[in-house]
């Protein structure tokens, strides 16, 4: 038969405390240098810059401001034909809507040709707002937009290039075949 050991009352941890600690024959580590003082010998003065890199370095930060602008302007210049041919389509659009408002009166009801007037008045007013904005107002619209709803804001960008992203798909599975 297997001997019970009766509980002490001591848990293993307590146990452990009560023995005596062991000696420590490890090494004790060395105190740590005071490096300031090397620090401050080896430190030494940097060294004047020649009169060709600070042009050179002049020049960089030019040439990058250059670079910047001309990328600000393209990227304007491209803003705005998208806005223009934007604003023409919807025109367009617009246009469309109201020359079926006839067809529609003819076939659904002169009811239905009233929605389908209005809707073709409301896209042209679009169009409107559109054409007389500028780009930079367009973009400040965009950042009010975005303050005020920035969860409507990231689920449109989402949108937005999700539809993007099929269409440049659509397009190389088009010129594949």
């Amino acid at each position: 038969m297997a001997e019970v050991k009766k509980p002490t009352g001591k848990t293993p941890a307590k146990a452990a405390a009560k023995k005596p600690a062991a000696k420590k024959t490890a090494a004790r580590k060395a105190p740590a240098k005071d490096t300031s003082e090397v620090r401050t010998t080896k430190a030494q003065k940097a060294a004047p810059l020649k009169a060709g890199a600070t042009k050179a370095a002049a020049r960089k930060t030019e040439s990058t401001s250059d670079f910047k602008d001309r990328a600000l302007t393209k990227a304007k210049s491209a803003a705005t034909q998208g806005k223009e041919r934007t604003g023409t389509a919807i025109e367009n659009l617009s246009k469309m809507i109201e020359d079926s408002a006839k067809t529609i009166d003819d076939n659904v009801g002169e009811k239905y040709g009233d929605y389908a007037r209005s809707a073709a008045d409301a896209v042209s007013s679009f169009a409107e707002k559109l054409n007389s904005k500028e780009i930079d107002e367009m973009v400040e619209d965009a950042r009010g937009y975005v303050r005020k709803s920035p969860a409507v804001a990231i689920g449109a960008a989402a949108v937005v290039g999700f539809l993007l992203s099929r269409l440049i798909k659509s397009g190389m599975d088009d010129s594949d075949a």
